[in-house]
């Protein structure tokens, strides 16, 4: 390594020692041939004659979150975010280096700053709505989604990301409006008419809900979510038997489906084939073993059959897990953005 170091000094030596940017040249010459260790002795040289020298500590810092040195790459992107405040590409690469080390709140505030040099960057705020929903942000997720809906009003995704955000924000009121304007503007998409019948079926606007959701599995009979909801809405009608293969294709679908496989052993319960409920509810809990609800709904079925003994232990899994395990069936709360560090 010295013998290394020392040849990269008398390259220095060779192109200008003291010229931070021609060494900074001859490193990304070296950066774009995968010659990465040399790369970075020669950007260091350069910083060592100019320690504020930008594309130098930009370059060091870009490097280091490509070859997912994220803590490295976050030192070198925030020493150029300092010398150079107005530079998009430094603030968006300091959020990501940040995002990748789940410093949700910090990766925010620099993409934050890098939304305010190109106010119109759609992709940007689309990776910002995703990081306040995974900090619990999801007023600000929301009102970020709308503001991108709004530039780009013929993109699906951005109708998604937005009901979505207010979903979780439990604005389901206008998260349902623009459920609407996306079923009315992509009438071939289903997941757009499933979203539309997903708000209207939460409204107890049941007649105008189930067609819609008939719609989302004629467009697309691979996806599941629709036959999860059919089948979930069968259950709640007591229709059993019919609500049986909807739930069996939801989970054929998508097998590690918890909950549809979960609502799946109550409709066999309410079928009175208390076997086949028992099987169902253990193959959830071998996929999902934190989930309360199968625990419950089998101490049910063993209280029907008068073995009180296994009830009761049950009873007493699906308490112990709901208290370890809340978010399986409760919201967790929205919060709002700290405006200071």
């Amino acid at each position: 390594m010295r013998l290394v170091v020392a040849l990269l000094a008398a390259t220095a030596i060779a192109w200008g020692a003291a010229d931070p940017a021609a060494l900074s040249d001859q490193a990304m010459s070296l950066a774009q041939q995968k010659r990465f260790a040399e790369a970075e002795q020669l950007w260091k040289q350069a910083l060592h004659y100019d320690a504020d020298y930008f594309p130098a500590l930009f370059n060091l810092g870009w490097m280091h979150v490509q070859q997912s040195n994220f803590a490295d790459g976050e030192v070198y992107l925030e020493r150029a975010a300092a010398t150079e405040a107005a530079d998009f590409n430094t603030f968006y690469a300091l959020g990501l280096a940040r995002s990748k080390q789940s410093k949700h709140e910090a990766a925010i505030r620099a993409w934050r700053k890098a939304l305010a040099l190109r106010p119109n960057q759609i992709k940007l705020m689309q990776v910002m709505s995703v990081e306040y929903s995974a900090g619990r942000y999801h007023q600000e997720a929301a009102a970020l989604a709308e503001q991108a809906l709004e530039l780009k009003p013929s993109d699906p995704t951005l109708y998604l990301m937005a009901i979505t955000a207010y979903r979780l924000a439990g604005e389901l009121n206008k998260g349902g409006e623009i459920a609407k304007r996306a079923a009315e503007r992509f009438p071939t998409s289903a997941r757009a008419q499933f979203e539309h019948g997903w708000h209207l079926l939460k409204n107890g606007e049941y007649d105008q809900a189930l067609p819609r959701i008939r719609k989302a599995m004629e467009l697309d009979p691979d996806y599941e979510e629709p036959f999860f909801y059919y089948g979930d809405w069968l259950v709640n009608q007591g229709r059993y038997e019919e609500a049986e293969p909807l739930l069996r294709r939801a989970i054929e679908i998508l097998p590690e489906y918890i909950p549809a496989r979960v609502r799946l052993g109550r409709a066999l319960m309410g079928a009175e084939r208390l076997d086949d409920a028992i099987a169902e509810l253990n193959k959830a809990i071998e996929q999902e073993p934190r989930h309360p609800q199968p625990h419950l709904l089998l101490s049910q079925i063993y209280f029907r059959q008068k073995n009180i003994k296994k009830a009761a232990a049950e009873k007493r899994e699906s308490l112990r897990l709901r208290r370890e395990n809340p978010e399986f069936l409760e919201a967790l709360q929205t919060r709002p953005f700290p405006e200071s560090e």
